[in-house]
């Protein structure tokens, strides 16, 4: 990629599904982003297109604000940049204590998390090298906590609520590459541990040397 990409091409990568990196846009602007390597067509009908993992890192980034016009006096304000949408509607898997989700068990909500995880599991196919969905794929890696949820919330665990006392809570670690589970109680971790070891994640029990409180950490497994 030589250059950034334009303000329609970069409006199709922000619209990319958060998940899979699946793509929507004009032929002549997907063409655009595969070539420039922000994105690739799948070899299998109907050939959608995703976003490559640069595209995904395009994605992520934060856009440089737009420089003054040609000709602008020196020490002219530039324009500043829009802000981001407070609330984009974009899924999101939940990761415990979150404000007003609305119920976890209706039915459009189950609708979405089924759906993320299928399209995660496509993602692993397409993106880990030997096409296997048994472990995580790079996405998962940059993206750990909401991975670990999402993998939780599909088989059914439930989150937990704002006071955080009754049930799973997904939080990053220092370590670069686990995060923590909690929950309200052993059993609780148990059935964690078990759908994340499922979900192709090395899982381990450990107790908070200051509280005694037992919790998960759980990094994505390699092979």
């Amino acid at each position: 990629m030589t250059r950034p990409p334009t303000a329609a091409q970069r409006r199709v990568i922000d619209a990319a599904d958060p998940v899979t990196g699946r793509l929507r846009g004009t032929e002549t602007q997907l063409a655009a982003l595969v070539r420039h390597g922000l994105a690739f067509r799948h070899p299998r009908p109907p050939h959608d297109h995703f976003l490559t993992p640069a595209g995904h890192r395009t994605r992520e980034a934060v856009p440089a604000p737009e420089a003054a016009p040609v000709g602008a006096p020196i020490g002219a304000p530039r324009a500043a940049p829009e802000p981001p949408p407070t609330d984009t509607g974009v899924f999101a898997a939940r990761v415990g204590g979150e404000e007003d989700t609305g119920p976890a068990a209706a039915p459009s909500r189950a609708r979405e998390v089924h759906s993320a995880w299928q399209g995660l599991l496509e993602l692993r196919r397409m993106t880990n090298p030997d096409g296997g969905t048994d472990r995580p794929c790079g996405w998962e890696r940059t993206h750990l906590v909401r991975a670990a949820a999402l993998a939780l919330e599909a088989a059914g665990h439930r989150p937990a609520g704002p006071r955080g006392i009754d049930g799973y809570r997904v939080r990053a670690t220092p370590q670069p590459e686990a995060v923590a589970v909690h929950g309200p109680d052993d059993a609780t971790l148990r059935a964690c541990a078990a759908t994340l070891e499922k979900a192709g994640w090395q899982v381990g029990e450990h107790t908070d040397p200051r509280s005694r409180a037992r919790y998960l950490l759980a990094s994505p497994r390699r092979v």
